[in-house]
């Protein structure tokens, strides 16, 4: 079970793009994930006439490790780690170390 999820508010701890925010668009594989509006890079595309593509430079979002991230804890406004408990009902849910909050409900 992973600790970050798809839509997660997460925060980047580490390289480029330290401390921005953003919430998470897309889990590439095990420790890549695709995060909105960080680690931006340019991309020269050429124009394709079958699929209406104009060419030119874009901007768009390059893969970071989960390793740089870290989950954004709204009441602290840092961020923070993630241990996961069961509830009573049998649920397995993720929660905040520094004061307990679950996050998935």
């Amino acid at each position: 079970m992973n600790k970050i999820r798809k839509g997660d508010e997460v925060i980047v701890i580490a390289g480029r793009s330290k401390g921005q925010r953003g919430s998470v668009l897309k889990r590439l594989d095990d420790g890549r994930l695709l995060v909105e509006n960080v680690n931006m890079v340019k991309k020269h595309q050429k124009p394709n006439p079958n699929t209406g593509q104009t060419g030119g430079i874009i901007d768009q979002e390059s893969p970071i490790d989960q390793s740089n991230v870290m989950i954004y804890n709204p009441n602290t406004d840092k961020g923070d780690r993630v241990g996961f408990k069961t509830l009573e009902d049998n649920r397995k849910v993720r929660y905040f170390k520094s004061n307990g909050e679950v996050i998935d409900l």
